[in-house]
């Protein structure tokens, strides 16, 4: 279903929602007629559209497409002339949207497509006035509120083809959009529903007095808006769906509710069947996954083990996969010096660092791929950077921080390597004693975006014992510079040789690993920064989880502990201060990231 791109997608309507919905086919080039009675209504939808450009172009896969061309209407026949997709975003009254459709229906041609996005009533409600072929082209798009929030509904009118709504899904990825298909009629989509649901029992709760609405909203920040939340479906398979059906019986006696499709079907769909979720092999509401499939590792090597001659180390790095039973794949080779590496799940693209042939040369760069491998692109060219080291993404806001070690800097830049900046600059390349002072050299780096700080080591001279661990906020203050910010804080310092690190948002830990001499380096350590941070007595809180690596540089931490990987060519994981290798090999690795 790819359209003529010279017809337009018409949308009814420049409301709130209506703007936005133009807005994001505009950003995958597609030509958008806006229409709307109201002259202000569209003078106010083109101002919106105008300055939430770069938020919508950054939802769209990269390379990102040019953007499409704009045009208002207040005449609705002009307006869908030719259109070869039509969504209606009028206010939610049944008999509106009914003469909306009848009138669009005499203008259009044949094969448009007709979508409403109304959340409320179901679109074979608003069809009466077309025939059977025109419905076969007739369906609910109910977007959310982009850009912040993706999540489009597609669900049909009863009558729409099958190749409509896929080609249509297939569009909206294309967009940047996350479409869900609502797999059968429903008035109310499958969030709608949700949250009704949730309302309804929160007034309840406010209405006995059980809560207040601070507690509840509280409530809610801890369980759900943590990074290791889970979503509810998955929550339920890990509590157990033989508990949750216990606990909801409960409910069901208590309040006199009907358990018909709550208990009795979980029993008799689930339970009885031995699938009780995560702690059985059968699988609960998610089948059973293979531990090969649970998470995905991706680590990093130099390219100056396994015997490689020197002469071609520059050009031996590689990314490699591994699984959790150590089997490793090659995905990119040919890399000169790889360091950092992160992983864009929204994007499905994974983004690392290679620190280039010299040290003390501007030959570093920043390079991304699929997560097979494939399609790689180069963001920042040798030439932009010096020695980029760990790199992580923040993918909320689709940006990638990395350090940049000879540089002296702390950098950031979008996921297509637009709007490269930096953040902060330890000194100056024009100052010959600044360039060599190892103590300004930025190496590790980590973002904890809840509370606006960045993090980053300044590892001092090689086993030196004058490390050092800094935090700042994630933009520059008004009216300074990277180099002149007064922000920043130095938190620890005295330290063996601090590498990478990672700030886990959930236990509000610090985690690093650190090259240097035994027996407090070559080292994964950790520091708890909850609560007030006093840095005279940070250093009390500071603990060493692991010892006697061979040169640790990556880490990650997960639910079963922390991965790490050295130069020795090993990965490790570090639970419950026992440390265990996953892999090991001929290699010398560097960077690590994992998928789960």
């Amino acid at each position: 279903m790819t359209p003529n791109p010279p017809r337009p997608i018409t949308v009814l309507g420049a409301g709130i929602l209506g703007r936005r919905i133009a807005a994001v086919f505009l950003a995958s080039s597609y030509t958008v007629h806006l229409f709307d009675p109201d002259q202000n209504a569209l003078s106010t939808a083109k101002s919106f559209i105008n300055s939430s450009k770069e938020a919508f172009t950054a939802l769209t896969p990269l390379p990102h497409p040019n953007r499409g061309k704009l045009s208002l209407f207040s005449d609705m026949k002009n307006a869908v002339e030719n259109a070869w997709l039509v969504i209606e975003a009028t206010p939610e009254q049944l008999p509106l949207k009914i003469q909306i459709f009848k009138e669009v229906d005499g203008y259009v041609p044949r094969d448009c497509i007709l979508a409403s996005n109304s959340s409320s009533f179901k679109s074979r409600l608003m069809v009466p006035g077309l025939d059977e072929e025109r419905k076969k082209r007739m369906m609910n798009m109910h977007f959310t509120m982009p850009p912040e929030m993706r999540t489009v509904e597609v669900m049909t009118c009863g009558w729409t083809g099958e190749e409509v709504i896929d080609g249509m899904i297939g569009i909206l990825r294309e967009c940047g959009m996350c479409p869900v298909l609502v797999k059968r009629e429903s008035t109310g989509f499958v969030f709608g529903r949700a949250w009704a649901a949730i309302k309804r029992e929160i007034l309840n709760i406010l209405a006995e007095g059980v809560s207040t609405p601070d507690e509840i909203d509280l409530l809610w920040k801890e369980i759900f808006q943590r990074p290791m939340s889970g979503q509810p479906c998955r929550l339920m398979d890990r509590v157990g769906l033989d508990t949750v059906a216990s606990i909801e019986e409960n409910y069901v006696q208590e309040k006199g509710l009907d358990g018909e499709k709550t208990v009795e079907w979980l029993r008799e769909n689930y339970v009885d069947k031995g699938r009780l979720g995560d702690k059985c092999n059968s699988g609960g509401l998610y089948p059973a996954e293979p531990e090969s499939s649970s998470e995905k590792l991706y680590v990093l090597d130099v390219g100056i083990g396994e015997n490689n001659a020197l002469c071609d180390a520059a050009t031996s790095g590689r990314v490699l996969q591994v699984s959790p039973s150590g089997n490793r794949t090659t995905l990119v080779s040919g890399l000169s010096f790889p360091d950092g590496i992160d992983i864009s799940p929204s994007c499905g693209r994974m983004f690392w660092t290679s620190m280039g042939h010299g040290l003390s040369t501007c030959d570093g760069s920043v390079q991304s791929a699929n997560l097979d491998g494939s399609d790689v692109r180069t963001l920042l060219k040798p030439g932009t950077v010096y020695t980029p080291k760990q790199l992580v993404v923040d993918d909320v806001d689709r940006k990638l921080y990395f350090c940049d070690r000879e540089g002296m800097g702390v950098h950031r830049c979008s996921f297509d390597g637009t709007d490269h900046r930096v953040l902060v600059q330890t000194g100056s390349m024009t100052v010959p004693s600044e360039r060599k002072d190892m103590m300004r050299f930025c190496v590790g780096v980590a973002l904890d975006r809840e509370n606006g700080h960045i993090y980053w080591t300044q590892k001092g001279p090689s086993k030196g014992g004058k490390g050092r661990i800094f935090r700042a906020g994630m933009d520059i203050p008004a009216g300074q510079t990277a180099s002149s910010r007064a922000d920043v804080e130095c938190l620890l310092d005295g330290l063996p040789e601090p590498i990478d690190l990672e700030y886990d948002t959930q236990t509000q830990m610090l985690y690093w690993t650190d090259r240097g001499e035994h027996p407090m380096g070559c080292s994964l350590n950790r520091v708890d920064l909850s609560g007030n941070v006093d840095k005279d007595t940070l250093g009390g809180r500071l603990e060493i989880l692991a010892r006697q690596f061979h040169e640790p540089i990556g880490l990650k931490v997960t639910s079963k502990g922390v991965y790490v990987t050295d130069l020795g060519g090993c990965l490790y994981l570090v639970s419950d201060r026992k440390k265990t290798v996953v892999t090991q090999g001929e290699g010398c690795f560097s960077g690590l990231a994992i998928l789960q």
